[in-house]
């Protein structure tokens, strides 16, 4: 199991966006300090009341400058919002400013909102996205002048300023559960991810195609699998969900606009028969969100054992762990990420959901 410090850098009220920032930094410090495998990010556009981050490469830039061993990327660019060309630029650059520790997360974007003020081609985001992918592993790895041959852009006799440090280039992600572009990873030795509102039950299973395919192409190793959830650790079980609770459905309802769509089962159905309406719906209902194990809030031994419940069910073998969200912010998130570094890690350091443990831990029972 591997754990990434994730952050949609939400803003907040009477905080500015140079405050806002500071604290970003700290968590970033904190993550790599504590022994994080990753910290990533996003790409959001003209959403004051959401993410304060529109721009990766600022992200990484400041990451690059205030750690030492963590991992830092992107989930990820959106490509089809700019010129591909771009962002390979973009990735050599700041794979050269991080020693080789660039982690690169592709995604199409799933709203045509953040397309709309740019004039860029939502319908097609999907052929763009996979586009840029193959020309960064085009451009990345060339010696030399290159051209691509793409479905929506052409390059003749161009030769990159550099390239990566890490070769042949760096590993690439794109978040999806979708069949076709999880062989496609497969077949190119790509890494993936999902959120909290895909439902468990069947994003383990197409995870489990995924790790056929990835077999059956030769690829060495395992892929790395993400899964998105907000996570807060205290001392107890009853000091976490009291400090957690109302920050976790404000952040779900008020600042990412779950919640307005209506349930198809029943709000007791077992998570293994949610659907992602199910789950959008129940978003506003904390006991919900504890009983279907889609949020990861107690002790370090609770948050440990739902993490092994959920990575079991789902095929993840890497928390993308959101930790600052809502007021929950500053030295009470490091405070949590600190917790769980220090004791939910230890319990999962042996971990994994594709083969028998190798330590044991404690076990607690998960609603």
């Amino acid at each position: 199991m591997e754990f990434a410090y994730f952050t949609h850098v939400w803003g907040r009220e009477n905080v500015t966006v140079r405050q806002r920032y500071d604290q970003l930094w700290q968590e970033v410090e904190a993550a790599d300090r504590l022994g994080y495998d990753y910290a990533f990010s996003v790409e959001h556009h003209c959403t004051p009341e959401e993410s304060w981050m529109p721009s990766p490469a600022v992200f990484c830039t400041g990451a690059a400058l205030r750690t030492e061993r963590i991992r830092v990327g992107p989930m990820g660019w959106v490509p089809p919002l700019r010129h591909p060309l771009h962002v390979v630029e973009e990735v050599a650059t700041l794979d050269q400013l991080l020693g080789g520790r660039l982690e690169v997360g592709l995604a199409s974007g799933v709203s045509d909102e953040p397309f709309r003020p740019f004039g860029a081609d939502f319908a097609n985001r999907k052929t763009l996205n996979r586009e840029c992918a193959d020309l960064l592993r085009t451009a990345l790895t060339a010696e030399g002048p290159f051209d691509f041959d793409g479905p929506v852009h052409q390059l003749k006799d161009v030769t990159l300023s550099f390239t990566s440090h890490q070769r042949p280039h760096p590993p690439l992600w794109i978040p999806t559960t979708d069949r076709s572009t999880l062989r496609y990873l497969a077949r190119t030795g790509g890494h993936t991810s999902s959120t909290m509102i895909v439902p468990r039950a069947a994003m383990g299973l197409v995870y489990r195609h995924y790790l056929d395919w990835w077999r059956e192409e030769g690829q060495p190793g395992t892929p790395r699998i993400g899964y998105w959830s907000l996570v807060h650790v205290a001392d107890t079980d009853a000091e976490a969900e009291a400090r957690a609770a109302r920050q976790v459905t404000d952040t779900f309802v008020n600042t990412l606009r779950y919640g307005s769509v209506k349930r198809s089962g029943t709000p007791a159905a077992p998570a293994s028969r949610l659907s992602t309406p199910d789950i959008l719906a129940g978003s506003h209902d904390f006991r919900f969100l504890m009983d279907q194990n889609l949020v990861f809030v107690g002790s370090p031994s609770t948050v440990a054992e739902r993490i092994r419940a959920a990575a079991t069910e789902g095929c993840f073998n890497t928390l993308l762990g959101e930790f600052a969200f809502g007021d929950i912010a500053g030295d009470e998130a490091i405070g949590s990420m600190e917790l769980f570094a220090g004791e939910v890690m230890p319990l999962l350091a042996g971990f994994s959901p594709y083969q028998p443990e190798q330590t044991d831990g404690p076990r607690v029972a998960v609603s």
